[in-house]
């Protein structure tokens, strides 16, 4: 049989597609793009039931183009494009990942208190859900899926201190055997030294509705995308502005609760134009 592990991927798409804006759409003209590498390896798992148990060591490696562009002051077009390697203790794959392409529709008058924004997600199954010499190697799970996602944000100053907030619940429509899903989260976020230097906290979860056919899903196998994976995740970053418009960030994520994914922290580094 088949190990049916997941890697926290989700973390750190839902840190890219973040959506970097939150509640704000970008202005008619003006984009955010990053190019970041995130990684995870690890020996143990989460189990169905959340326990740990340990496991072949396996790891992936992302290196991603993350851009968002403002079509006019109420639409934003997001893409997150992954050069994926997938990696065991006997070989490797490497290609292009299941990519992301998204809109997001302001929803709020300008001037509002809060930012209210929909966005709607496809995520293409352009990645290898079978690599390797027994398949158990993926940069992706073979899937195309559709994510309705709100995000509402609120920015305010704590004393000095420029702050914001943002919540966020989606739903994820799956195919091929795997399950829907719920998505939340919330994340925080504080500038420093005249908005220079930028402290962020995220937390996310995933719910599976368990209403997947477990016999289709093509990540029934030695795979790092598993079906009905949940959890609640924390990913914390630094993000600094070189210039203007240049910056680097850095990031950890764990999680809090989990099921069916590595029982391993992620990393990444990244280095982003903000075309203010």
């Amino acid at each position: 049989m088949k190990r049916s592990f997941t890697l926290l991927i989700l973390t750190t798409l839902v840190s890219n597609l973040a959506m970097a804006g939150g509640g704000w759409v970008k202005q008619k003209g003006t984009g955010y793009y990053k190019v970041s590498h995130w990684w995870v390896s690890a020996a143990k798992v989460y189990t169905f039931d959340g326990n740990t148990q340990t496991s072949p060591q396996e790891g992936i490696f992302n290196t991603s183009i993350y851009a968002e562009y403002g079509i006019n002051d109420k639409l934003t077009a997001i893409i997150n494009l992954p050069f994926s390697k997938s990696a065991n203790d006997q070989e490797s794959i490497s290609g292009i990942g299941d990519t992301d392409l998204a809109f997001k529709f302001r929803i709020n008058k300008p001037g509002s208190q809060f930012a209210l924004a929909y966005t709607f997600l496809l995520g293409l199954p352009i990645g290898d859900n079978a690599g390797g010499s027994d398949g158990s190697l993926q940069t992706g799970d073979g899937e195309f899926n559709q994510l309705m996602r709100f995000d509402l944000s609120r920015s305010f100053p704590i004393g000095k201190v420029n702050a914001y907030a943002n919540i966020y619940v989606g739903y994820n429509n799956r195919t091929k055997g795997f399950s829907d899903e719920a998505r939340f989260g919330f994340e925080a976020g504080a500038g420093f030294l005249d908005n220079k230097i930028w402290t962020i906290v995220r937390i996310d979860g995933v719910e599976s509705f368990q209403n997947g056919d477990p016999s289709d899903a093509t990540s029934d196998g030695a795979t790092v995308f598993a079906n009905n994976t949940e959890f609640i995740a924390t990913t914390y970053e630094i993000a600094g502005y070189i210039t203007d418009k240049i910056g680097v960030s850095a990031a950890y994520g764990s999680v809090l609760s989990a099921s069916l994914i590595f029982a391993s922290p992620s990393y990444s580094l990244g280095v982003f134009f903000d075309m203010k």
